[in-house]
């Protein structure tokens, strides 16, 4: 591991090439956000990917434009990509998966082709989904990556249960948390990013280490060649380039998990993640039920008198998505989406809807999803200092000539 390198990482020397010239980014900041989110914004080309909203570049943090997500699947070159640290670029005969902790009986190093051979295979369609999404969109203004719409993506990830490798190394009765670090490196003198999994989730059986995502092996970009898969959390915990899961029967107190990543005790209902929680605050965990007109992108014009069709996205923590209703009245009156197929409860679900707009003007469309345990989108934004869990009923409006 000594011999890893590291891609836009935090020396102050940029490598020269890793980025393309900027393009121009009209049109994908479109839908309502603040002026400094627009500003902030530029399409750029990494490596092996096609051209995304930078949001910033070392630690390199790119989000998808709204438009790429029309696909049940978001290809893995439109992937979103977030790192807190420099990006470790790894040889994969290099790479060690090790596993231990005071609550590991059976401490275990594996090789890539060790876990491919002694574990059976598994997939889970997933949403991945940064804890900041939206975070653009908060006013007043809350500090981090002003993340638009397009902080995550969908996926079917490939790998095996962590639930075998853990049990492989013998779990302790009193085993309560597992820690994950990755191979990239701090900021200067950051913190590293080391976060962990309540034992429940961690034995999920769709909790996975995966090496792929839509059948292909993991880029670097989105955390090769390993990562965790959380289904239903936010991406926080889905550690890129893993190479260390340490189990302990203590709650892990490293700064992203103490200090980081939290919000308001009771703000959004309870943490699941107990251990973790404080009289003050808990850690951010489950994804909020939510949904995304994806086209029209707004603004568009519409011809009076013809139908108009507008598609969409819905998704929620894993409950799944019972329906998506459109309002064209601002609220007064809902119909419901037709929905797309269903591909896992994990997964978002596509939906459209269609209507004819009858006169020269403006027309608003509204679109709000329910989850099948009865969660819906807030009519007002839930303000938290971090930023966190914007699933404000989602507003489009339409220019009709």
């Amino acid at each position: 591991m000594d011999r890893r390198k590291f891609l836009l990482g935090s020396s102050s020397t940029v490598a020269a090439g890793l980025l393309l010239p900027r393009l121009s980014v009209a049109g994908a900041a479109a839908g309502g956000l603040p002026a400094g989110t627009i500003a902030s914004s530029a399409l750029d080309t990494l490596p092996g990917k096609r051209p995304l909203i930078r949001r910033t570049f070392r630690p390199p943090n790119f989000e998808t434009p709204v438009e790429l997500f029309d696909e049940a699947f978001t290809p893995n070159d439109a992937f979103y990509v977030r790192w807190h640290g420099g990006v470790p670029e790894l040889a994969l005969a290099d790479w060690r998966l090790r596993v231990a902790g005071p609550a590991a009986q059976k401490p275990r190093e594996y090789t890539h082709a060790e876990l491919l051979r002694r574990f059976k295979r598994h997939e889970v369609a997933a949403v991945n989904q940064c804890s900041g999404n939206r975070r653009g969109l908060f006013a007043p203004h809350v500090p981090g990556v002003q993340w638009g719409y397009g902080a995550m993506g969908n996926a079917v990830w490939g790998g095996v249960r962590l639930k075998d490798v853990l049990e492989d190394a013998g779990l302790a009765p009193g085993a309560l948390e597992v820690v994950a670090n990755g191979a990239d490196a701090p900021m200067l003198t950051g913190p590293d990013f080391v976060k962990s999994l309540p034992m429940w989730k961690a034995l999920d059986p769709d909790t996975l280490l995966a090496f792929e995502m839509n059948g292909a092996p993991l880029s670097t970009w989105n955390g090769f060649p390993a990562r965790i898969v959380a289904p239903g959390w936010t991406a926080t915990y889905w550690i890129k380039a893993v190479v260390d899961l340490t189990v302990t029967d203590q709650p892990f107190d490293g700064f992203w998990m103490k200090t980081a990543y939290r919000v308001p005790k009771g703000m959004f209902g309870a943490s699941g993640f107990e251990s973790q929680d404080t009289e003050q605050n808990s850690p951010i965990t489950s994804i909020k039920v939510n949904t995304l007109i994806v086209g029209p992108a707004p603004g568009a014009t519409l011809a009076a008198g013809r139908h108009a069709e507008v598609m969409g996205i819905a998704w929620d923590g894993g409950s799944g998505i019972r329906r998506v209703e459109v309002s064209l009245d601002g609220g007064a009156s809902w119909r419901e989406a037709k929905l797309g197929r269903e591909l896992g409860r994990y997964s978002w679900r596509q939906w459209r809807s269609d209507f004819k707009p009858k006169a020269a003007g403006t027309v608003t469309v509204l679109a709000r999803a329910v989850a099948r345990d009865g969660a819906t989108q807030t009519e007002a934004l839930v303000h938290n200092p971090a930023g966190y869990h914007h699933n404000v009923v989602q507003r489009a409006d339409y220019h009709v000539a």
